[in-house]
């Protein structure tokens, strides 16, 4: 008579876990962080269409680092859960800490039921001050922490948050914010010459508090370029206020919102 295979819950989940956190390490970091003006999100991503920064609502935006099949499918979950709370009761009513706990919920049923999906998240909402802003990470087995200004996530994450905590301070400028992130990105975790990462392999967008409404907005071109070239951080930033010509009057082409939502990259 043969015995069924027995593995503890523990082994199990350790296995799961062991095997998730591995995963997500190959993939290219990415670190959302406080600035002046909002929340700034910073990846590398050469891909124009395979989006890791997305708008989820009116002030909430999400990142997502490893497989893309995995997180694709959540940020679209997250737009549907918010879209379906703000139309039955208030759009006030949809914030981050609540989509944070619908995704840790998710994460961890998955997480002790079969295979540990292979992402790590952040949601963010952007709050009328900088200490209204709050920012979420959650992790493959369901786990929520709450981020004090910044947080990276995806391989040599350690490093990076380090590095961060020794930089980051609040009331950075945009351009400040973003150089600061292209930095610690393209550092060599084995200590060689870092890298240099140009515009077009980045993706980069921003939750902008002055603007009334949707705060979203995604940063390339010439003026992404500006941004970080900028060598005199005292010079003047275009806000995104939607009542004054400004960044986003600048962007053009697939950098422009359609008509309706930014949703629509789904």
């Amino acid at each position: 008579m043969t015995m069924p295979f027995y593995v503890s819950p523990e082994q199990r989940y350790k296995e799961n876990a062991d095997y998730a956190r591995r995963n997500i390490a190959r993939g290219r970091p990415a670190v959302v962080l406080g600035y002046e003006g909002g929340i700034a999100f910073i990846t590398e991503n050469p891909s124009r269409s395979l989006h890791k920064v997305s708008e989820i609502y009116d002030r909430i935006g999400f990142a997502a680092v490893g497989k893309y099949n995995e997180f694709e499918n959540l940020r679209q979950a997250g737009i549907r859960y918010a879209d379906m709370r703000g139309y039955s009761y208030d759009r006030r009513d949809v914030t981050a800490r609540g989509l944070a706990n619908a995704y840790a919920q998710t994460l961890g049923a998955i997480f002790t039921e079969s295979k540990p999906l292979e992402i790590e998240l952040v949601v963010a909402e952007v709050g009328a001050a900088p200490d209204d802003d709050q920012i979420f990470r959650l992790s493959y087995d369901g786990s929520v922490s709450e981020q004090n200004g910044y947080v990276a996530m995806g391989g040599q994450a350690e490093q990076i948050t380090t590095a961060l905590s020794e930089r980051w301070q609040p009331g950075l400028s945009l351009s400040e914010a973003l150089r600061l992130a292209v930095e610690v990105l393209a550092r060599d975790p084995a200590g060689g010459a870092p890298r240099e990462l140009t515009p077009a392999q980045l993706e980069i967008a921003v939750l902008d508090r002055l603007r009334t409404r949707r705060a979203f907005r995604r940063l390339a071109g010439q003026l992404l370029e500006r941004l970080l070239t900028l060598d005199d951080p005292t010079v003047d930033v275009p806000h995104t206020d939607e009542r004054r010509p400004g960044l986003h009057d600048t962007l053009t082409g697939e950098d422009a919102p359609a008509n309706g939502t930014e949703n629509s990259d789904e």
